[in-house]
């Protein structure tokens, strides 16, 4: 049975709490898998050895825990998965300073992508329960062509956001105007606007979900051969 582990770094919860949330497809993963690690679900003092490692949230710099955490991750995992945007891209941590109020110390965050090497990634702040869940069941199956988006997200998740929709698809005239960058976004951050997306930078948290989700991006081979 396949051993997969959920490491919690410096995040909200947000993204245990969507896989929380698949409800009964939760109880088909959990009896496909062996859940060794998990500081909500599971009973386990130190990170075992492991398939699959599911690490939600970025690295503290400052801390080396947060960062010796990390590094403890990528030697015991054959499989690496940074969860949500925290890990994944940044997210809204880049902007964060970290610590209280009554000690006015900053502190500097960093996707996991940047500090390890990470093999999948799956954008959205949280992701999906769905995202999360099919990504997990491609791994067991081991789908490679349903997994490439992730991986290469993984592979350049600091660049993923609501720009990269702007500048690969939409300046050089690719736009399809299917909305489907849109209909990802979780904080309604884009509005299509006479068939094309315009980004309300306001509102980007740079979680990467619009940028994994447009087909110019996500299958560029596919589009080609049906044009």
């Amino acid at each position: 049975m396949v051993k997969v582990a959920h490491v919690q770094l410096c995040s909200c919860c947000g993204c245990l709490v969507s896989l929380a949330d698949t409800y009964e497809k939760l109880l088909d993963v959990l009896n496909s898998i062996e859940l060794v690690y998990c500081q909500t679900l599971a009973d386990a003092r130190e990170i075992p050895e492991c398939d699959i490692a599911l690490v939600e949230g970025s690295v503290c710099l400052d801390d080396h825990h947060s960062l010796e955490v990390a590094q403890e991750v990528r030697k015991k995992a054959k499989i690496v998965v940074a969860l949500g945007a925290c890990a994944a891209t940044g997210g809204v941590t880049r902007y964060s300073k970290g610590n209280q109020l009554s000690k006015p110390v900053h502190s500097s965050f960093s996707p996991l992508t940047e500090v390890i090497k990470v093999d999948l990634a799956i954008p959205g702040c949280p992701p999906s329960p769905e995202a999360i869940v099919d990504v997990i069941t491609a791994a067991l199956n081991g789908d490679m062509e349903y997994l490439h988006p992730f991986a290469e997200l993984a592979e350049n998740g600091s660049e993923a956001c609501g720009c990269d929709v702007i500048y690969k698809v939409v300046n050089k005239s690719l736009c399809m105007g299917c909305g489907t960058c849109a209909a990802a976004c979780p904080t309604r951050a884009i509005e299509m606007e006479d068939g094309r997306p315009n980004i309300i930078k306001e509102l980007c948290i740079k979680c990467g979900a619009c940028s994994v989700q447009c087909p110019r991006i996500r299958f560029p081979e596919l589009i080609e051969k049906i044009e």
